[in-house]
């Protein structure tokens, strides 16, 4: 699925087949989980392959490295040139995008790495979460607390927590699990932000105990550039139980429904949600229909 023998990897300044490439099984990355990712994704559009929001992608990964002190020794320009070289080479268009920063000098010691590796691979995936409404619960497992981790990082180890909540609720009849934060408010999905609509308007957890998504900050601009109010707040789950309509966001997502949470179905069919109208202008505007000013 995600790589065959002919796939190449840009892998520490070579292009190599993805079936070639390596890493220490000493490596604190391996045993630690220490390493940040993005996921980003390009398309074709009328302009030719595009990567959507590479600079904010890439920016991103810079912030995480510096935050986890992982050294990354490439601009963001070159990062992003690095990219549209993969995707040349490998003769994709629609992609899913992953660079990698990890540790993988052979290290078992718990003290920040002095040098460290970078991967960008590609390939062809659809809609991480499909494209039909999602039976979701409020899952047993919190998210990280912010005092304990840097949760507005996206470093590969957090995704334990994800891998268990996604997994937990999966093995309980849902498609999807909704993580609480310390406080039991409402955080996020274990891989996509989560909105809900009531009113006419859209409501979405704040910054704090979750990462603020890519394609969030994107929702947010197209609901608000369309005259749609905005609230970033806490809520708690039971305020659920009156809205209208949900659904979730992120890069391999992208936008989708969200039909029930803990069985509660939400009364507004999804095609009618503001959710569906912004999940039409953002697939717009990554392939390059919609252009804002």
């Amino acid at each position: 699925m995600y790589f065959n023998s002919d796939t190449l990897v840009y892998l520490d300044g070579k292009f190599v087949k993805a079936s070639d490439a390596s890493c220490s099984v000493y490596a604190q990355t391996l045993h630690y989980g220490y390493s940040v990712f993005e996921g980003i994704r390009s398309y074709k559009t009328p302009n030719g392959t595009q990567i959507f929001k590479a600079k904010e992608h890439y920016e991103r990964l810079h912030f995480s490295c510096q935050t986890v002190g992982l050294p990354l020794n490439y601009s963001v320009e070159e990062l992003t040139e690095l990219t549209y070289q993969v995707l040349e080479r490998n003769n994709l268009q629609d992609a899913y995008i992953r660079p990698l920063v990890y540790a993988g000098t052979p290290n078992m010691s718990l003290t920040a790495a002095q040098e460290s590796n970078l991967l960008i691979a590609a390939w062809e995936w659809g809609k991480y979460l499909g494209d039909r409404t999602l039976r979701v619960m409020v899952s047993p497992y919190e998210r990280p607390n912010p005092k304990s981790v840097p949760v507005e990082a996206k470093v590969s180890g957090h995704y334990v927590n994800s891998t268990i909540a996604c997994s937990d609720a999966k093995a309980k009849g849902y498609d999807e699990a909704l993580l609480l934060d310390m406080n039991g408010f409402v955080a996020e999905g274990p891989g996509a932000n989560f909105f809900y609509e009531k009113d006419g308007e859209l409501f979405t957890a704040p910054p704090g105990s979750i990462l603020c998504g890519i394609t969030r900050n994107t929702i947010i601009d197209l609901a608000r550039e369309a005259g749609i109010t905005v609230h970033e707040k806490f809520f708690k789950p039971d305020v659920l139980q009156e809205a209208d309509a949900a659904f979730m966001t992120g890069t391999a997502a992208e936008v989708v429904g969200v039909q029930s949470i803990n069985e509660r179905l939400f009364p507004k069919p999804y095609e009618e949600s503001i959710g569906a109208f912004l999940g039409k202008r953002y697939s717009e505007l990554v392939t390059g229909k919609l252009v804002l000013a």
